[in-house]
């Protein structure tokens, strides 16, 4: 077995001590813009999207901002890619991990039901979940028949509520199975899909090693080193990205972010010359990720500074409105998603499709698609 270790014997943080003083600093300005601002909670949700897009950037695939946005509220325009799909489970990871409290990713349960998450595909690969999938279209083959009364004088809904009872069954069985210690009964990877090689349990555990040794460094130099050690160990075949998260809850379990607040690393790192980020020398390679969190930082004050004028400008269109106007709850929308839908619209604020489109052009919101069907308005 090849031996797997990150040598932190040799350090040096001399060259290390200004940027990670920089760091902090461009943290805690953009904290507290966050914390005291009227945008803050539309610019967290914002980031959420922008850095998983990110994310599949970094990785070397390309996710469209707006494909992410309607993907996440199913309103997909055209089949999801697995790209896409590997974007929403990077949303849906950095949600999960700002819901939680700040010290949750990096313990043992975090961690553990982190990676269960992190490779979406691992989920369709067994029997139970096929089993699922074979119930759900039998649920769904029930439903088209709905209202129809049988020989025996059941209406088919009961017989769509027995095919849902018989899927939630199995997936308690799949859940009490896969809690089971060893998971004996658990099937074995395919060789085409995993490296059957690839201890990741035993990487996983030298990367809690390096957290341990490091525990006593500044949060900001954790982090760096955490996100170095996990890229040079290579902890999970199919998820490198899970890893900058964990770097950022790093920095949010020190403080240096609020709760709420995640970082935005992925969006860092895509200014960092790729050379740089994958250099042979771990100094250059640490340096880099300290720039890529202080771009983060700046580029998150301009992107509130935007969100804070168009908010204002926008609200000048509330004037002379009556106070029953969804207005007000249309701008809450868009400052909280990159783009919206009429889709989208309607079903946040419960009115139709029709009236959707008419408090679009109420608020002057510009089309970002430029198509005459499954269009989607954003800010000017």
């Amino acid at each position: 077995m090849i031996s797997m270790s990150y040598d932190l014997a040799n350090l040096l943080i001399q060259s290390l001590l200004r940027p990670i003083s920089d760091v902090g600093s461009a943290l805690t300005r953009l904290d507290e813009r966050i914390a005291r601002s009227p945008v803050g909670e539309g610019f967290v949700e914002r980031s959420h999207f922008t850095d998983a897009c990110a994310s599949l950037w970094i990785d070397g695939e390309l996710v469209q901002l707006e494909d992410l946005v309607l993907h996440d509220h199913t309103r997909d325009i055209r089949t999801p890619t697995h790209e896409l799909t590997i974007a929403r489970d990077v949303l849906k990871t950095r949600r999960r991990i700002a819901a939680q409290p700040p010290g949750w990713a990096l313990s043992a349960d975090g961690l553990r039901s982190l990676r269960g998450q992190a490779w979406p595909a691992a989920s369709h690969g067994t029997d139970d979940a096929m089993a699922i999938d074979a119930g759900e279209l039998d649920a769904d083959a029930a439903g088209e028949g709905e209202g129809a009364v049988g020989d025996d004088g059941v209406n088919a809904l009961e017989a769509e509520f027995a095919a849902i009872d018989a899927v939630l069954a199995r997936s308690d069985a799949a859940i009490e199975q896969a809690r089971r210690p060893g998971r004996a009964g658990a099937p074995e990877k395919d060789p085409l899909v995993y490296d059957l090689d690839w201890d990741e349990d035993e990487r996983l555990e030298e990367w809690r090693c390096v957290l341990r040794q490091t525990q006593d460094l500044p949060a900001v130099l954790q982090a760096v080193v955490a996100l170095d050690a996990w890229n040079d160990l290579s902890v999970l075949q199919h998820a490198p990205w899970l890893g900058r998260l964990l770097a950022a809850s790093i920095l949010r379990q020190a403080g240096l972010t609020t709760a709420a607040h995640l970082t935005a690393i992925n969006l860092g790192l895509k200014t960092i010359p790729v050379d740089r980020r994958r250099h042979r020398d771990r100094e250059t390679r640490l340096l880099a990720i300290l720039g890529s969190i202080i771009a983060a930082a700046e580029l998150g004050l301009k992107e509130h500074d935007r969100l804070l004028l168009a908010r204002k400008m926008m609200e000048r269109r509330l004037v002379g409105k009556r106070t029953s106007s969804k207005l007000p709850e249309l701008i809450e929308l868009v400052i909280s998603r990159p783009l919206v839908s009429a889709g989208m619209i309607a079903k946040e604020l419960a009115v139709t499709p029709r009236a959707a489109l008419r408090i679009v052009e109420d608020l002057g919101l510009r089309e970002m698609t430029g198509r005459g069907r499954f269009r989607a308005w954003g800010m000017l």
